[in-house]
């Protein structure tokens, strides 16, 4: 394990030592008006970071040298044009080069894991599969001053007030000692350590795993870990349980079930025709309920997930990134590939073509609780109205298809 953190402390250094040598090219980008008004705000940051019971010591080592951070702005303002698909996204997350190391890895770590699931209940193979699709197992941190950056964000973004929270987690951290400003770095959003943990959430749910005073998920693989576990345990991990299966839907399907609030026992499920993806029946008597998952619709692959699929979105509320945990977790622990077929021939909407579809499900008479090219859980009920006044399968999937079929 020492080797390890040898390794990390030698990979923040050099992250370090390139900051220090783009900074004077990094300001100069920032205009003098900008700057002008980001200081005017630090000064009104400062008066309430101290009314938060933060030192004056603290805010004159971290906060006062820093100025706009040019690179968090320009990805604050590009709001990308397409999305990637749900299998082009578990391609790159579940990659085969990816699932290798998760195993050589989750072989090497096997007693510090292990501990680590005696205590928190959560299977080594999930801890792993966070650590690669988060830092691609250590690799990349991120380039970022968390501090330099959440303050940019507080400063210039339209969730200013929740990297403001944020920022002032990031400053506890360091007065309590867990970190030195110089060696708090992060991604752009603020995200830190071996799992990627905001302020906030470190504050919560970070652990001291390894008997050393400071929680540090820099260069402690132990507290990275065993923070990770504490994190999945408090968002009520079901210890043992799966997260999710693969399964294969009858001819006929009730699509007022492929609803995320329907849960039903493995064996109601059964009753509706549904199996194991190879065919083999469900377990009459497992009372374990489930949701029915349909990543691409009712022409991709099907999933019943349960309690610990939500688990994961606690870490991040992304289906496609629960799904890509489950998955590279299974994987790494020798499981097989999904077996049904994705539509790859599908394209994945723009965000205009997104604002089309809402606005075109709104003019409709279908609530889609607004017009934000965001397609969330209103949308797609939205939708799997319609398509249930128009006799479609109901499965609130969103393609250009639909689009047509609306236009």
């Amino acid at each position: 394990m020492k080797k390890n953190q040898h390794k990390h402390s030698f990979w923040l250094s050099s992250c370090l030592w390139g900051l220090l040598l783009t900074s004077s090219s990094i300001y100069a980008d920032v205009p003098a008006s900008a700057t002008q008004s980001f200081q005017v705000w630090k000064q009104a940051f400062v008066v309430q970071a101290q009314e938060k019971g933060i030192k004056k010591e603290t805010l004159k080592k971290a906060l006062y040298p820093i100025d706009l951070d040019p690179s968090v702005q320009k990805l604050i303002a590009h709001q990308p044009e397409f999305t990637k698909s749900v299998w082009e996204y578990l391609d790159a997350a579940v990659s085969k080069s990816r699932v290798i190391k998760g195993r050589r890895l989750l072989a090497r770590h096997e007693k510090l894991l292990k501990k680590i699931e005696q205590q928190f209940g959560i299977q080594p193979q999930y801890i792993v599969a966070i650590w690669g699709l988060e830092t691609s197992y250590g690799q990349n941190f991120g380039g970022h001053s968390v501090i330099r950056s959440l303050a940019t964000l507080a400063y210039d973004s339209d969730r200013s007030e929740f990297y403001e929270k944020e920022l002032l987690a990031a400053l506890r951290i360091i007065e309590e000692g867990h970190v030195g400003n110089h060696r708090m770095i992060g991604s752009w959003a603020g995200a830190m350590g071996h799992t990627q943990f905001m302020p906030s959430t470190f504050l919560e749910y970070a652990v001291n795993f390894d008997n050393n005073p400071k929680k540090d998920l820099w260069n402690s693989l132990e507290d990275a870990f065993a923070s990770t576990a504490n994190y999945l345990e408090k968002a009520n991990w079901q210890p043992g349980e799966p997260w999710g299966i693969e399964v294969k839907l009858p001819d006929k399907v009730d699509w007022t079930l492929a609803d995320p609030t329907t849960w039903l026992t493995l064996k109601e499920w059964s009753e509706q025709g549904i199996a194991h993806v190879d065919g083999r029946p469900l377990n009459h008597l497992d009372e374990k309920e489930a949701r029915l998952f349909l990543p691409a619709g009712h022409n991709g692959p099907a999933f019943l997930t349960f309690k610990n699929f939500l688990a994961f979105k606690v870490y991040n509320n992304s289906d496609s990134y629960a799904l890509a945990v489950g998955y590279l977790g299974d994987r790494i622990r020798g499981g097989r590939e999904i077996q049904t077929n994705w539509p790859r021939k599908d394209v994945a909407l723009s965000f205009t073509q997104k604002e089309d579809l809402q606005y075109l499900l709104t003019v409709l008479g279908y609530d889609t609780g607004g017009v934000d090219g965001k397609i969330g859980p209103n949308t797609r009920e939205a939708l799997r109205n319609w398509q249930t006044e128009m006799g479609l399968p109901a499965d609130g999937y969103v393609n250009e298809d639909i689009l047509n079929l609306l236009r």
